[in-house]
């Protein structure tokens, strides 16, 4: 007989580390002209606010909150639609929607655009400290081959 496992107990091997930058995954954006990889994200953003309960006339309360103008949900339809050619969303209605469905991960496809990851702030001093420790590393290895080298002159 198998022994008994507490139910509360936490698996310590089944441990997935949370990801260090945000941003969806190639297979949201997809391929294809820009406009239309942007389209899916938009779409993907209030598809995922819906399952969390925030319907679209929700996001476009909060847009239009946000941004101090009048956002309708017939507008962000258009804005999600590859059909709608002409209606592609605006940069500062696309950080608009950032703020209203709390969809961080749109804020990771510009940056990755350009070989970018977005990273959350409290991040920022990790990394600082890292490229700290390994300039220090090669300033270390450069200083002992210095030395080597006058050292062999002696």
């Amino acid at each position: 007989m198998p022994p008994l496992r507490d139910p509360h107990a936490r698996d310590l091997s089944a441990y997935e580390p949370e990801p260090v930058t945000v941003g969806y995954g190639e297979d949201v954006a997809g391929r294809g002209d820009l406009g239309n990889q942007i389209v899916r994200l938009v779409s993907r953003a209030l598809r995922d606010a819906s399952i969390a309960d925030i319907p679209r006339a929700e996001v476009a309360r909060r847009m239009a909150e946000y941004l101090g103008r009048e956002v309708r949900v017939a507008t962000l339809d258009k804005w999600a639609s590859a059909a709608a050619v002409e209606h592609r969303i605006p940069f500062d209605a696309y950080v608009a929607l950032v703020h209203a469905t709390g969809r961080h991960d749109l804020l990771g496809f510009p940056a990755s655009l350009f070989g970018y990851a977005v990273v959350p702030v409290s991040y920022v001093d990790m990394i600082e400290l890292q490229q700290l420790e390994e300039h220090a590393r090669d300033l270390a290895v450069r200083k002992a081959a210095l030395e080597a080298k006058i050292a062999g002159r002696r």
